[in-house]
């Protein structure tokens, strides 16, 4: 396969799967507000789809899904008055009900949220101003109005997809498999601004397609990774604040670091596999039958591959930040965090005890959890331990394994809030020979 193939099919395999059901639940939600606040059931008119799927740069897997409602200008004066922002997301929330009496619906300070099996739209009911941008409520410290410009970011989005040959709306797609393949905690309208600076930065790509994508996210990663550390950037269009919730140069280093390891292996078996350990299964193999079979029946040991993995069992959309590290100890006694030793490339020998938890997390509201602890290695295949079930966690945010033979190992822990994988860390715990 050519790098435009395999680029190509990777994106193919990036599309929404539900795109359908999506847009039926946005037409259902604009049709209970216009027969509410208009006395008309029109699935499309006063909305407006907006946030990554409105931008058309989201991937498969989306949950985080956003729409604003243009509340008729008659009815300012019933809401401009005090308690009127709580007023409005009450009457929003009551409207929607009414369509769907038994779907779990909430007002969260600025939106009400309406929970799907696999995705949530949060529903922003707003008041259009003359050029173009709207008022939205906010019920923090006894309410006020601010200003949102989503046309502006979809207009100036849509602008500079088409003036970079469609490359941008491609990058935005590839990086959030990256950022759910690496648990990288930015939100999708930061990962659109990244992506936007990046392709303004340069005109190497304004005229290049998918033979030049390799290339493409290689050169987005080294210059994310270079960028200086920020608590917010101007999004396209709108020149709104965006926040950084999670500092991304370091994995965007070691991307792009995967990156050139991947170029190097162009035309070779083993491209698809380099390209995985960036984007995840996603990504197309590049191994023929005729490889995929030599490789098995060379191997010696018989093992069981008893590997699950979190995308068979909940979509994946990465909002959140996460760390995981490691506490160290034997016969009882503390040594030191994992995160130490590796840092000091110390070597972690056998017959330690390990017990992993949850260092940093800022989720809200309810989740659960669960663990995943993975074996490689010719010693884990010939003691048939290659193990990886994905388990829940007992309610302690830990879980707890020794270091019993050689090779590396792999802890990954992933918060799943409903029915999603909004956040994950993963640690590798090379164990090496006991001395």
């Amino acid at each position: 396969m050519t790098t435009a193939e395999i680029f190509r099919t990777f994106l193919g395999n990036l599309r929404i799967e539900n795109h359908t059901q999506i847009e039926d639940r946005y037409g259902e939600i604009t049709a209970a507000l216009n027969k509410n606040f208009r006395d008309t059931e029109s699935k499309t008119a006063n909305s407006l789809q907006v946030g990554s799927y409105g931008r058309w740069t989201a991937i498969k897997g989306i949950s985080d899904l956003d729409m604003v409602y243009i509340v008729p200008a008659s009815k300012w004066d019933t809401y401009n008055k005090n308690g009127g922002q709580s007023k409005l997301l009450a009457d929003t929330k009551k409207a929607i009900q009414s369509r769907y009496p038994r779907t779990n619906i909430y007002v969260d300070r600025l939106v009400v949220c309406v929970l799907y099996t696999n995705f949530h739209i949060e529903v922003q009911p707003v008041f259009e101003l003359e050029d173009g941008s709207f008022k939205y409520p906010n019920t923090k410290n006894g309410g006020s109005w601010k200003i949102t410009k989503p046309r502006e970011e979809i207009r100036a989005t849509k602008e500079f997809i088409d003036n970079k040959n469609k490359n941008l709306r491609h990058l935005c797609k590839i990086l959030r498999a990256w950022k759910n393949k690496h648990g990288v905690g930015i939100g999708g309208l930061l990962i659109d601004t990244l992506a936007h600076n990046f392709l303004a930065s340069t005109d190497a790509y304004d005229n290049k397609s998918y033979n030049y994508h390799d290339y493409m996210v290689r050169d987005f990663f080294q210059y994310a990774s270079n960028l200086q550390g920020q608590d917010y950037y101007l999004a396209l269009g709108s020149k709104q604040r965006v926040r950084v919730k999670q500092k991304f140069q370091r994995p965007a280093k070691k991307a792009y670091d995967l990156c050139c390891e991947a170029i190097n292996a162009t035309g070779q078996d083993n491209e698809g596999d380099k390209w995985k350990k960036v984007f995840g299964s996603d990504f197309p193999s590049t191994r023929s039958s005729v490889t995929k079979a030599t490789m098995e029946s060379a191997n010696n040991f018989a093992f069981s591959n008893t590997e699950q993995f979190i995308e068979d069992q909940h979509p994946i959309d990465i909002r959140y930040p996460l760390t995981i590290d490691c506490e160290v100890s034997q016969n009882g006694f503390r040594e030191r965090l994992l995160s130490e030793i590796l840092h000091l490339n110390h070597p972690l020998k056998s017959k330690k005890s390990l017990k992993f938890f949850i260092k940093n997390k800022e989720i809200p509201g309810d989740y659960s959890i669960k663990w995943k602890v993975l074996n490689q290695g010719p010693e884990a295949q010939r003691r048939d331990c290659i193990r990886g079930q994905i388990i829940f966690d007992t309610g302690r945010e830990e879980i707890k394994e020794s270091t019993s033979f050689k090779g590396d190992h792999i802890v990954d822990c992933y918060i799943i809030k409903n029915n999603v994988v909004i956040a994950k860390d993963s640690i590798q715990v090379p164990i090496s020979e006991n001395l």
